[in-house]
């Protein structure tokens, strides 16, 4: 007790002052707040250089401005985020999810082409069907060449990503397959609730996620297979069968997302749909916190990063920048966060703070007239 201390009194100063220290450093430490501050300084830069960017309006009923288009734009990355953090989690890659999203996109519009009312609403479900149904065939192919035969991740899917385009390019004959159907442009340009439809399907979808990998087992044995396959299997997971389950869940979510991209222009480009789109789907699960070795996954984080990717590429737009410099500054984005939150980092700092506190020098001590030694 120091002597400035009444009996009944406790010196709150240092306690309360490390106190907040911890709760900043955990906020720090958390994954999602390098990804979180990116988006925020980048909103607030975009809404400086474009004064209405943050405006958000009300017409007939739907909502509309530049951060609705931002949510717009982030259904597609966020539905092939969620089939694509789940194959990472057990330790894989599925590069095929562009490729994916162009077959099921060509067959869905090929059956419209060929129908006799495009417009009708049990041919647009059925199309709808047709596209999810041949994303699930190409996440199967996927999980058997993985699970069932063994063979890398990165190869096997490599297959489908190569093989892809000139499936969709032999369902389209070459040709760019154009239909007229209000109901199924409805899917990625319509509105429910005032709300623009992909985003209810990507919130949806979303949720239906989480639901299964949080309130089922399912999540567990992801983790525990991406940690260690051989100890999860020895445990008794059958790792086989669930590797196999997330391909095909991934092969879903891409044929989703193919029609959710390309519903608003009803054109079925097999060269162009999907391309490169395994990239941004790979940036947006490391930005959301989750390590491409496997083991814990974060879904919350898909939501930062879907964003962060979609307000880059406004950014680019807004700021009048060349759009071919779009990759670069995504590399950059993705590099300043993970460096940020790398905790190699961290421990080289922490380490320097301390070695700066140990070569301080030591405060002079004063001594009262009590301590004095006389001779």
């Amino acid at each position: 007790m120091s002597p400035t201390t009444a009996p009944g009194q406790r010196a709150a100063g240092p306690a309360r002052g490390s106190r907040g220290a911890d709760v900043w450093r955990e906020v720090t430490h958390h994954g999602l707040f390098w990804p979180l501050l990116a988006l925020v300084l980048l909103i607030l830069a975009c809404g400086v250089a474009s004064p209405g960017f943050l405006d958000v309006t009300v017409r007939d009923g739907h909502l509309f401005g530049q951060l609705v288009d931002l949510m717009r734009n982030s259904a597609t990355p966020l539905l092939l985020a969620l089939g694509m953090c789940l194959v990472i989690a057990t330790g894989g890659i599925d590069l095929s999810v562009g490729a994916v999203m162009a077959i099921a996109l060509a067959v869905s519009l090929t059956y419209l082409d060929n129908a006799a009312d495009p417009s009708a609403p049990g041919t647009v479900l059925t199309a709808v069907l047709l596209g999810l149904a041949v994303g699930g065939l190409g996440g199967m192919f996927n999980g058997a060449m993985v699970a069932g035969l063994g063979i890398q991740p990165f190869i096997a899917t490599m297959i489908l990503m190569v093989a892809g385009r000139g499936i969709a390019m032999l369902i389209t004959q070459g040709q760019i397959t154009t239909v007229t159907s209000p109901p199924f442009k409805s899917i990625g340009s319509g509105f429910v609730l005032g709300v623009p439809t992909p985003v209810v399907i990507a919130v949806v979808t979303f949720g239906l996620v989480v639901l299964l990998v949080r309130r089922t087992a399912l999540g567990m044995f992801l983790e525990s297979i991406g940690i260690n396959r051989e100890a999860s299997r020895l445990a008794g997971v059958r790792s086989r069968r669930t590797t196999w389950t997330v391909y095909v869940i991934a092969g879903v979510l891409a044929g989703l997302a193919g029609l959710v991209y390309g519903a608003p222009t009803m054109a079925a480009d097999a060269n162009n749909i999907g391309l490169m789109k395994e990239l941004d789907a790979i940036m947006v699960v490391v930005l959301g916190g989750t390590k491409l070795d496997g083991g814990r996954f974060y879904l919350g984080g898909l939501l930062v990063g879907a964003m962060l990717l979609s307000t880059l590429e406004r950014a680019v737009i807004i700021f009048q920048l060349p759009s071919q410099t779009t990759p670069l500054f995504k590399a950059i984005v993705l590099i300043a966060v993970c460096v940020a939150a790398s905790p190699t980092l961290r421990a080289m700092l922490r380490g320097r703070r301390r070695a700066d506190r140990s070569d301080a020098p030591a405060a002079p001590v004063e001594t009262t007239p009590a301590q004095e030694v006389t001779a």
